[in-house]
């Protein structure tokens, strides 16, 4: 199984960064390369559409919001990948009450791909995210 992780710190409170992001059905409110979310199974699953019209489902695995963190599961994509498992998770930074870094990890089965393919390709979906993040908050 491969696996990559990013992170970055932002320029927001914890609590501020969550409200944005913690919502499962959030993402057109902070990633550009998902426009459009629809809630399914009462919010328990989104589909995503891409602007390419390529459709993406997620199934929401386990939420916490006291400690501000989401784990997901695609369920069809058009990624060469199975078994993809991954979490977004904001941190408070010890010290500091006016930012916040933002972890975005996953697991997953390449298919198709080497796993080195597999682990560059979503280190930049995760890195884009987090830069289009970064620009959101920095409005």
């Amino acid at each position: 199984m491969a696996s990559t992780s990013v992170s970055r710190v932002l320029p927001a409170p914890p609590q501020k960064v969550w409200d944005l992001i913690g919502g499962f059905d959030a993402l057109p409110d902070w990633l550009p390369y998902i426009p459009e979310s629809t809630a399914l199974e009462g919010g328990r699953v989104r589909r995503l559409t891409n602007p390419d019209g390529d459709v993406i489902i997620e199934r929401l695995m386990d939420f916490t919001e006291a400690e501000r963190h989401y784990s997901y599961a695609i369920l069809e994509a058009p990624f060469p990948v199975n078994g993809y498992v991954s979490t977004l998770r904001v941190h408070a930074v010890p010290g500091r009450d006016d930012v916040a870094e933002v972890q975005w990890s996953g697991r997953f089965n390449p298919d198709g791909v080497s796993e080195q393919e597999a682990e560059d390709l979503f280190a930049e979906i995760y890195r884009g995210g987090l830069e289009a993040l970064h620009k959101t908050l920095s409005a």
